[in-house]
């Protein structure tokens, strides 16, 4: 005999499936826009479309603007204004400081992942010839062992760690991990802004699977250093906590989604000009998704005051990226940069200015993490 279900249980379901489907049409609403607004874009520029779907891509067919000092100028000034703001957003004040727990000693596990480290690092700046057949796959085990580290470190402070309380998020984290950086890597098609030395070592077959592996430690990379550098009380709540007065929530959203829209198509059709966004549009994407869609977002955080929000990560995405152009630099396979107007002063591979773009990319990676932990909760 069938048992009816009360109306109390009848609406708990239908919250719960809003509360998964909701995330996930945000996801296939971003990813169709990724998708689709760029290719708009590169129907503007006359080349053919086959060019954008070469796979491998091996084809430099964007030609890009020499270094120009005025332009170099601007961004620099754009970049010391970034650097003010984080500086006035933790300029001391009264505030409740966070006691972390006694220090522990470095696990086990720290010690194996730090051995790790600079075994892997040694390898992928050598060139010994018994392990030249892995020359090229030094990426993932350098950056796996990379996050255990911070993780160790973590532990070591606070007595917790992602690996230790959240591992069902941080290996959730992997796979989520290669699908966005798969999104940027579809988004670099139009503007080329990097391209890899090296890539005529694998067959279509095996540039996936390896890419695929290794673009899967962004993201446990990037928020292990996040709650590392939230383990310092002084980097774990700002000084600056006003909270961000915004008007109508909506029609925020709205203007940021066309803003970002026309960002996307403008990154295939003038790359030279429209570059910068690509690190940028597909974060006010889904936050403007999130907010049409009622969902928790960034900016509700900085109504809150809790602008952390946005210094963490990007300072945790700016210590990645340090440690991705420089563990790049002498590797094989590589990756390499042509970056219009401001090709110059290299840090490594990276242009000095090019390390700006790291500061929203890392907001992007805290945003997509945070997605992913709501869909592990639920």
């Amino acid at each position: 005999m069938p048992v009816s279900l009360s109306p109390n249980m009848h609406m708990f379901r239908r919250r719960q499936s809003e509360l998964v489907l909701k995330p996930v049409a945000a996801l296939v609403i971003l990813t169709a826009l990724l998708i689709g607004l760029p290719m708009l874009g590169a129907m503007s520029t006359g080349h053919p479309i086959s060019l954008y779907l070469e796979f491998p891509p091996h084809t430099r067919y964007v030609q890009h603007a020499p270094f120009s000092w005025s332009v170099f100028m601007l961004v620099g000034t754009g970049e010391l204004l970034a650097v003010a703001a984080f500086i006035y957003l933790y300029r001391p004040c009264r505030r409740e400081v966070r006691l972390s727990a006694g220090r522990r000693r470095l696990p086990w596990w720290g010690w194996v992942s730090g051995f790790l480290i600079i075994c892997f690092w040694t390898l992928a700046w050598t060139r010994l010839e018994w392990f030249k057949p892995l020359q090229s796959h030094t990426f993932t085990p350098l950056w796996v062992s990379y996050v255990v580290f911070m993780n160790a470190l973590t532990y070591r402070r606070t007595g917790r760690s992602l690996l230790t309380q959240r591992t069902r998020y941080l290996l959730s984290l992997f796979p989520a991990s290669s699908l966005f950086w798969w999104y940027f890597e579809y988004l670099n098609r139009f503007a080329q802004n990097w391209y890899y030395v090296g890539q005529e070592l694998f067959t279509p077959l095996s540039y996936v699977v390896s890419d695929t592996i290794a673009f899967s430690t962004v993201l446990p990379a990037v928020m292990s250093t996040v709650e590392f550098l939230e383990s310092y009380p002084a980097l774990g709540q700002t000084g600056f906590q006003r909270p961000l007065v915004l008007g109508n929530p909506k029609t925020h959203a709205g203007a940021m989604l066309a803003l970002a829209s026309c960002g996307l198509i403008g990154v295939a059709a003038s790359p030279d000009d429209w570059y910068p966004v690509l690190w940028i549009s597909p974060l006010l994407i889904l936050v403007s998704l999130q907010m049409l869609l009622n969902e928790d977002n960034l900016l509700q955080k900085l109504q809150r005051g809790e602008w952390h929000a946005i210094t963490v990560p990007a300072l945790a995405a700016l210590v990645c990226g340090f440690f991705w152009e420089m563990w790049n630099i002498h590797s094989y396979a590589k990756w390499s940069y042509s970056i219009p107007y401001v090709q110059r002063f290299e840090i490594f591979e990276m242009p000095l200015l090019g390390y700006l773009g790291y500061l929203p990319f890392g907001l992007q990676c805290s945003v997509v993490a945070d997605l992913v932990a709501r869909l592990v909760s639920r």
